[in-house]
């Protein structure tokens, strides 16, 4: 909020002041007055605009006068309608009178000034000049009025919200550097500019007014660290970039000439909202008078604006696919060759991580997840790096982070890293409205314990705060410690489709998986086997499948912990039974370490499947094959093929499956930003 000092009159010498335009300024009119003193008037210089209201109702109200009761409910304030030429140069002359008094006058010399700190509060990707409303009343008259309103310099949310956008820079525009733009001082090139905020300030004043003021960029000492702040310094080119603001440098005297003057700045966020951060940062300007050597300076006026630190937003599997990532390791030449083929059938980029660099880790899906930041003037990729530290522990900051590609991560300073912390545990939604309440961007699905105990497992509540305080794509707990893995991916995923909410939530189902089984054995084919054509694992029948005790009683278990997350799901994103596909998928009971029984895929999990567009990269399941058929696939064609879907499955079976993953583990994909603003939503 901008705001002026209080300027006290006193009938014995002439009061001299500053005045911003586009403030209002109180004047005291009432401490000074003489005695026996009833009533005053005011008459003022053309530039001038004087304003008297009522601070609260009273019962006559002298509209058209020109003189007013010298009562403390009535304000006056004063507001410049331009730059002064000379100081001083503007005056206001008070009048006090009495039925038994002199009548006496008191004299202000105003000074008009212009300082004006402006950024992008309308989000239009431009700095537009925040002009004042001017009063009504002609300049040099007095219009009595209600009381004026205070025009704050906040942030809001919403289609019709204002205020400014900042990206964390969290790039590298400069190849030669060794980390991400925001961890040095420097502006390293003019795309190194292009990522950050512009702020100007424009002064006005007239000759000589510095050398008795003094203009004060600063940010609150809590919020230093947040933000840094370079200015322009227009000298012989090429231009120079000095830092003014910034951690240990919460306050910065601007060496300014008298004058019109425009000073331009570039602002960088430093930090991504935080369980201790909400992601607003203010920058202050302070006007103060330093005219007397023998008392401390005095503010005069003191504005700010309000940035909010861009969130970093998932995007979901129905967002058009650009790119895809996968590991080459020993063995998956084959598995390399469908996903190169899908890729290219879905027009995407393909990313190849050598052995060298992925240390025969083939989880990538695991290692990271890549979403955006956006700002009305820019758009920025930008990779989540997991905590799990394993072999592909450099792919994200070696090979993603670069010119226009962002990095950034959260470790856990305290607590152990589990499974849980991996990012096959972090998936998003499609865009869903639950009552009334819309979320454009989806929702944030992360899979937790039922509740904690000494052998549960939760996701570090470091990535959890994290994720929350993006606010943007509100988080979903869910079950999924009952997993050997531990991750959602293992019993859920998202498809495009043309019809209803745009998308189709696919759960794995033991309760499908049984039926249709049991239809192929009342229909004769109860010898069919599972797991034909693959090397050392044994064959099994569907009708020993159906006869096995403890198989169905291992499926009955995890089909309750999926219809738990059903609900979860079905509240939580406002679904209906009609937005769910189930998938046929049956689940079997081991041991981990801690001798607690998880449970894993019996065969290829088919829900964990990599979606580009309408193209389907499935886990192969080698369930039976009938009428030279499998038929799970069969019954997968004909749930997801309905929706203009196109499925490919994949033989992942001893290359990823043995090793407790599937296709979606073993890929990544960089997708398409949302079109949606995500400062156009409330959250």
């Amino acid at each position: 909020m901008a705001q002026g000092s209080v300027i006290c009159v006193a009938p014995e010498k002439p009061t001299h002041a500053v005045c911003v335009l586009g403030t209002k300024s109180r004047v005291d009119v009432f401490s000074s007055a003489p005695n026996g003193c009833t009533s005053f008037s005011i008459s003022a210089s053309p530039e001038v605009v004087v304003n008297v209201a009522y601070i609260r109702p009273v019962k006559k109200n002298p509209t058209g006068s020109s003189t007013w009761p010298l009562d403390p409910r009535m304000e006056v304030t004063v507001m410049m309608k331009a730059s002064s030429s000379s100081i001083s140069d503007q005056k206001v002359r008070i009048s006090y009178c009495g039925p038994q008094s002199q009548p006496t006058q008191a004299l202000l010399y105003l000074t008009g000034v212009e300082i004006s700190l402006r950024t992008d509060i309308s989000r239009t990707g431009k700095v537009k000049p925040s002009k004042a409303k001017p009063s009504k009343a002609k300049p040099g008259k007095v219009k009595p009025t209600g009381r004026a309103g205070n025009h704050r310099r906040t942030w809001t949310w919403g289609p019709h919200g204002q205020g400014a956008i900042l990206l964390v820079n969290c790039d590298k525009d400069d190849p030669r550097s060794s980390t991400m733009d925001f961890m040095n001082n420097e502006v390293n090139n003019s795309k190194d500019l292009q990522d950050m905020s512009l702020m100007t300030l424009s002064t006005k004043t007239p000759k000589d007014f510095f050398t008795k003021y003094k203009l004060v960029l600063h940010v609150a000492k809590s919020e230093m660290n947040k933000v840094r702040v370079f200015q322009a310094k227009w000298g012989k080119l090429p231009c120079k970039y000095r830092v003014v603001l910034g951690p240990q440098q919460p306050s910065h005297a601007l060496e300014l000439p008298s004058g019109q003057h425009s000073t331009t700045f570039y602002v960088e966020g430093l930090s991504f909202p935080d369980a201790n951060f909400p992601g607003l940062i203010s920058l202050g300007i302070s006007l103060l008078d330093t005219s007397d050597s023998e008392t401390p300076e005095a503010l005069v006026f003191q504005d700010s604006v309000t940035f909010r630190v861009a969130p970093w937003i998932m995007t979901p599997n129905t967002q058009p696919p650009q790119e895809v990532y996968v590991c080459s390791v020993f063995g998956n030449r084959n598995f390399l060759k469908s996903v190169t083929a899908l890729a290219k059938k879905a027009k995407c980029k393909l990313t190849i991580c050598c052995e060298e660099e992925n240390k025969n880790d083939r989880w990538i899906q695991d290692e990271m997840e890549i979403g955006y930041i956006q700002a009305p003037h820019k758009t920025l990729p930008v990779v989540f790096d997991s905590p799990r530290n394993r072999g592909l522990k450099d792919f994200p900051m070696k090979h993603l982070l670069g010119p226009d590609f962002g990095y950034m991560t959260r470790g856990a300073k305290t607590g152990q890293i589990t499974c849980l912390d991996s990012f096959g545990n972090l998936e998003v939604s499609p865009p869903v409205t639950v009552g009334e309440k819309e979320y454009p961007l989806g929702r944030i699905l992360t899979g937790n314990s039922s509740y904690p105990s000494d052998k549960s497992r939760e996701m570090h509540q470091a990535l959890q705060d994290f994720l929350a305080a993006q606010q943007v794509q509100a988080p979903v707990k869910l079950y999924s410690d009952w997993l050997f893995v531990g991750h959602v991916d293992e019993f859920l995923s998202f498809v495009p489709a043309h019809d209803r909410k745009g998308f189709r939530l696919l759960l794995a189902s033991p309760r499908a998986c049984y039926k249709l089984f049991q239809e192929k054995e009342k229909e004769g084919h109860g010898d069919a086997v599972l797991f034909e054509g693959v090397n050392r694992k044994k064959q099994q029948k569907i009708k020993d499948i159906l006869s096995s005790k403890i198989l169905r009683e291992h499926n009955l278990y995890a089909e309750r912990c999926i219809d738990w997350n059903r609900e979860v799901l079905k509240r939580e994103l406002g679904l209906e039974e009609r937005d769910i596909i189930n998938i046929p998928q049956l689940y079997q009971l081991l041991k981990d370490s801690r001798g607690a029984l998880k449970a894993e895929a019996f065969f290829p999990n088919m829900v964990n499947m990599l979606v580009l567009g309408k193209y389907l990269g499935i886990p192969k399941p080698f369930g039976p094959i009938i009428e030279g058929r499998c038929c799970l696939e069969e019954k997968v064609r004909s749930l997801l093929e309905l929706l203009g879907l196109h499925c490919t499955f994949i033989d992942d079976f001893d290359t990823y499956h043995v090793h407790c993953g599937e296709v979606h583990c073993g890929t990544n994909v960089r997708r398409k930003p949302f079109s949606f603003k995500w400062w156009n939503m409330v959250p």
